[in-house]
This record gives structure tokens, C-alpha cells and sequence, in this order.
């Protein structure tokens, strides 16, 4: 029969998925990551450790399915995108903690190259705005902050490239065009590493993985990891991997996942709009034709950076809550939001704002506010900002979105999937399988080796869970998201 093996690294933890012919998941496991934060605002992964939860997830999931590992035909790999870290090519050891992409040390550095006058150029270059979420200020600060290491024996990269690099016994270093056009070092339209940059940053060229198509052939297992040789034949950024799997393949068609952070990706076909610095313009992902060409598929996106994160919050932090899952009848026991806003902004503000300095904020609190209050305004301020990202995307691209797609833990709460849709004014869908990201992953790396054929029957074999369609409850949303705006003005302002 064969399957095809999915592993989606993220920033919680790690999953590896197995899929058969009929798109059934067979076996799968999970792991989570430890986190650390050794300074405000900074955020670090053991490399190592997410090495091993790797290919305990692989094991598990095999030994869960029961099935012999030579009968897996592929192996799709789907990653945390800035995420990167150094590693010596000798001992296999990272030299230090990898830096995760929420990790904000290089403010300052970004901050000078702004003031400096380099944001035109590199946007332009790149489809980037200057911000320490991508990954090559990080990079520059590793360098930096390991004196005395021998450049001659050092390799970079994404995470992608880290466990490729591991999965193949140190033989493949490399990424594919949908992560390297995240680190802020690649040329959008170009598809390469960008020599201006590189000297920008000061990061030589000779420490950065190949550049390939997204599918393809990357390598192949070591046959001692799994007990046989199994290709990698795709590899996407995690957001990406969600656009290929919810079939949004062409211009006007969107979709967001629900993480830790959000992230709305609107696919813009075979051009690259570089018209519009608010929005991230980004590659979705690449191929060769049958003629040896490169076609590359291109996507505006809006990330914003605290979603999912502050629920969590409320959990650990604030002990307003003791599983998220709660927060949907805590907010539907409230009529209304009481005229509390919040503005999620711990990391500062992502998209469209990109504002290193706006800091999280309580809006309108009164005696009259309750607990569930706070949770409803904390589940508001998500949709919020997606709003704000939709509208953005409509103004740069001329498409105004019909549907919205949606996948990720925090699509599960129906109650903010209700205000999304009515705030928005256009239906919301959620797939019945939420795990779109892992799903389009395995179909990108089974259509690369052949094991499916059809993309479009893929997709359109996709069960729909729900369809939110827009309620009573718009216009008193749209009201209260241009209230919401000027509480983001305030956060923005805070000092």
C-alpha cells in the first residue's frame, strides 16, 4: 500500500503523522519542546532536544501504525520557520541554543538599520520589513556572540536544515525557497542568497544551506535512523505547508492558522507583490516543470505575533482559566465585552503595524468587569488583528477574500470562529482534520514521489467540519474593532 510520513516541527513541540493512500492517518505521536527564556524578550530551543523529539515522533508514530518503515515511500518535513541556530560540521553539535523566531534580542540592531536608511532596500530585496522575527539578524548575533569559533567548520540555517542535515547523516545541507525567503538574506525574485545582504550582515556565504525547490528530491534517511533509506521529497515553512494543504493554490484565496502566534497567507499566483511593506511578501512555494524551469508561487502575509499566546496567558500567567478550551463558554457567558479591549501586544506588534515598542494593555476596565470580560476581549483582540491583516491584503493585492480559511488550535473555539465571521462579513471554514499544516506537507511530499497524482482531488477530498457565516453580531463588531483600533493607538504609544 505504501504511506507517506509528515513531520511538522513547531514552536511547542513536534508531531510526525502517517498517512495512507486514502489520506487515512495511520499512526502519529507528539512531543513538546521545552522553552527557554534566559532574558526578557529573548526565547531559545535545544537544538538537540528537538532532534531527539524528532525521531521519537518518527518511531512512535511507526511503531503506532504498526507498519515496517520500507514501506513509507516519503517523508514531508514542515517547519517553525525564522527559527535558526549554528552548528559545527564535525562534531554535529549546535554551538548554542537555537533562537526562535519570537526571540526579540535584535531589536536594537534592527532599530539602527532602520534609522540608518536600509529599510527601502532590503524590503525591496527581500519582501521584508526590518524586524528581529526574521532570521538574519539572529544569525549575525550568533556570530558576534561565539568568538573564536572556526568559520571553516560552521554551518547555519533554519531548522529545516538542521534536522535535514541530521536526517541524511550530515550528507545534505540545504532549505527550500519557502524558508529561505524568511531569513531576510534571500532575494525574493532572484531565488538566491543575496550577496548585498549577506556582506550587510556580515555572514558568509559558505555557512548557508542550497537553495532548492520546495518539492523534490532533498536526500534520503540514513538507513540506521529508521532501519531503511526513506527520500525527503518536500519541504515548505509551516504556514506554507497549511496555504498548499487548505488548496489555496492561486490568487484570492486565503487562509489562517491559529498558533501561538496567527498568520493569514494570501496566495498572489506567480508574481510578487512588492507594493505593500505593511504585509510580508513571501515565496508560498516552488517547483520545476517539466522543461527544468523554476515556478514559484507567491503570497502576501500578515503575522502577528500574539494570538493563541495570550490565551495562554490567561492560563499560566493570570490563572483566569485552566485549559483553553474553557474560554469559549467563559466568553458566551458575557453579552457583551463589557467595553473591554485588549491589545495582545507582548512581543510588540506584528502585522500591519510592526512596532517593536507597543506593549500589551487592558483597555476600559470598570467595577462592572468580570472574569469572563477579560477572557471575551483577550478572544476579541485575535480576530481584531486578523481583521486588520485581511483589509490589508485587499488593499494591496485589488482581491478582496469570499472565504476564509482556518486551521489551528485556536480554530477549534467556536465562539471566536462566530466573531471572526462576523466580523469579517464572509463565511469562516474549518476543516474537519485542524491539522491542515501536517496534511499539506504529506500531500506536497506524496505528489513529489509520485504516491498521489491529483492535487485538486486531494484537496476537494477534504472533509469540512463547520462553516461560520456571517451573523446578527456584524455590526456591532465592525463597531467595536474601530474602538479596538484606537486602544491599539494607545498601546502604541504607552511611555
Amino acid at each position: 500500500m505504501g504511506y507517506i510520513l509528515a513531520l511538522d516541527l513547531g514552536t511547542t513541540g513536534n508531531r510526525a503523522f502517517l498517512f495512507d493512500r486514502s489520506g487515512r492517518t495511520v499512526g502519529r505521536a507528539y512531543r513538546e519542546l521545552t522553552q527557554y527564556y534566559p532574558q526578557p524578550g529573548w526565547w531559545e530551543h535545544d537544538a538537540e532536544e528537538i532532534w531527539q523529539a524528532t525521531v521519537w515522533a518518527m518511531q512512535t508514530a511507526i511503531a503506532t501504525a504498526q507498519i515496517e518503515p520500507k514501506e513509507i515511500v516519503a517523508i514531508g518535513l514542515t517547519v517553525q520557520r525564522e527559527t535558526c541556530l549554528l552548528w559545527d560540521r564535525n562534531t554535529g553539535k549546535p554551538l548554542h541554543r537555537a533562537i526562535v523566531w519570537q526571540d526579540r534580542r535584535t531589536a536594537d540592531r534592527c532599530a539602527q538599520l532602520q534609522q540608518q536608511g536600509y529599510s527601502a532596500e532590503i524590503y525591496q530585496r527581500t519582501g521584508l520589513p526590518i524586524d528581529p522575527y526574521f532570521s538574519a539578524t539572529k544569525l549575525a548575533w550568533l556570530l558576534e556572540h561565539l568568538p573564536g569559533i572556526d568559520l571553516k567548520q560552521v554551518l547555519a540555517g533554519t531548522i529545516d536544515s538542521w534536522i535535514l542535515w541530521k536526517l541524511t547523516g550530515g550528507e545534505v545541507h540545504a532549505t527550500d525557497h519557502s524558508n529561505a525567503s524568511r531569513t531576510m538574506l534571500s532575494h525574493l525574485t532572484d531565488c538566491q542568497w543575496d550577496a548585498y545582504l549577506l556582506d550587510l550582515f556580515e555572514i558568509p556565504r559558505h555557512l548557508l544551506p542550497q537553495i532548492q525547490p520546495s518539492f523534490g528530491k532533498f536526500g534520503v534517511t540514513q538507513a540506521s535512523l529508521l532501519g531503511a533509506e526513506i527520500p525527503i521529497t518536500a519541504i515548505l515553512g509551516d504556514q506554507q505547508a497549511s496555504l498548499f494543504g487548505h488548496g489555496c493554490d492561486r490568487p484570492g484565496l486565503m487562509k489562517c492558522t491559529y498558533g501561538t502566534g496567527s498568520f493569514l497567507v494570501a496566495h498572489t499566483g506567480s508574481r510578487a507583490v512588492l507594493s505593500c511593506p505593511q504585509l510580508i511578501s513571501t515565496i508560498a512555494w516552488t517547483q520545476t516543470n517539466p522543461s527544468s524551469t523554476l515556478e514559484v508561487g507567491y503570497a502576501l502575509e500578515g503575522s502577528m505575533f500574539t494570538t493563541g499566546a495570550c490565551i495562554q496567558w490567561l492560563r499560566d500567567g493570570l490563572k483566569l482559566i485552566s485549559t483553553a478550551a474553557e474560554t469559549e463558554e467563559i466568553a458566551q457567558q458575557a453579552a457583551d465585552n463589557g467595553g473591554v479591549y485588549f491589545v495582545p501586544a507582548f512581543s510588540g506588534l506584528g502585522a500591519p503595524h510592526w512596532d517593536l515598542n507597543a506593549r500589551g494593555a487592558f483597555f476600559g476596565l470598570t467595577a462592572g468587569v468580570e472574569r469572563s470580560h477579560l477572557v471575551r476581549s483577550v478572544l476579541e483582540s485575535i480576530a481584531y488583528q486578523v481583521k486588520e491583516v485581511v483589509q490589508a491584503v485587499s488593499e494591496c493585492s485589488g482581491t478582496g477574500g469570499e472565504q476564509l480559511k482556518v486551521d489551528g488550535g485556536a480554530s477549534q473555539n467556536n465562539f471566536l470562529m462566530q466573531f471572526q465571521a462576523d466580523l469579517l462579513r464572509i463565511p469562516v471554514e474549518r476543516p474537519a482534520m485542524a491539522d491542515t499544516t501536517v496534511w499539506g506537507i504529506a500531500m506536497a511530499a506524496g505528489l513529489a514521489a509520485g504516491f498521489w497524482d491529483n492535487y485538486e482531488a486531494l484537496v476537494q477530498s477534504r472533509q469540512r467540519d463547520c462553516s461560520f457565516e456571517p451573523g446578527a453580531g456584524s455590526k456591532t463588531a465592525v463597531s467595536n474593532f474601530a474602538t479596538w483600533q484606537q486602544a491599539v493607538g494607545r498601546a502604541k504609544n504607552w511611555l
